[in-house]
């Protein structure tokens, strides 16, 4: 029995944008995405080829693996958010706290961990999607995009503390700082501020 696709009857399906110097890698990546239901609308070598292709196609979502001759996964997203903000998603053999920081402000909004398995990729799209709604929540609050990563930083380091201390999800997390955020009339920035300062006294 086949995988069940995850596209809506009458619903678009989400275009992607895979870049990865393995071709091997792209054609597994695709073969998972497509069981999945989305459309694979471009394939690239490398970063820069990325970066072009993502200007000609306007993909809804960007998969890029971190490391790519001439330009790695974290530069093109860089780029490729300066053209455009997108739904990006790194994939990379290993994370940490600097990558993250790193990859949150090129405009990274998800990871996947080589090699890419196919129950891995739903939920990564997922979560990059949620995470980019919540980016764009952030932009109305803000007068520019580089202030809306700068708030970006600060709230992904205030969930995580949300997530540790009330045993909740993200999802979970992100809706209690924006109830107080509303409940306070504050930004939600600030009210992720007063959480991590917190945090630091506790």
């Amino acid at each position: 029995m086949g995988a069940k696709s995850t596209a809506t009857p009458g619903k678009k399906a989400l275009t992607v944008l895979i870049a990865d110097d393995s071709p091997s890698s792209r054609r597994s990546v695709r073969g998972h995405l497509e069981v999945l239901g989305y459309r694979v609308v471009g394939e690239a070598a490398d970063g820069l080829e990325a970066v072009e292709l993502f200007g000609k196609l306007k993909p809804d979502l960007v998969i890029l693996d971190i490391v790519m001759p001439g330009m790695t996964g974290i530069e093109a997203a860089r780029a490729i958010s300066l053209k455009a903000p997108v739904p990006i998603i790194l994939v990379t053999g290993h994370s940490t706290d600097k990558l993250s920081t790193e990859a949150v402000e090129a405009g990274v909004f998800g990871y996947l961990v080589k090699p890419v398995a196919k129950k891995q990729l739903l939920p990564a799209v997922k979560l990059a999607l949620a995470r980019y709604e919540e980016f764009n929540s952030l932009r109305k609050e803000v007068k520019d995009l580089k202030e809306a990563v700068e708030a970006r930083k600060l709230i992904e380091r205030a969930k995580g503390i949300l997530m540790k201390r009330c045993d909740i999800g993200e999802e979970e997390a992100f809706k209690l700082l924006q109830s107080h955020s509303q409940k306070e009339n504050k930004k939600m920035r600030d009210i992720a501020a007063m959480i991590i300062e917190a945090s630091r006294l506790i």
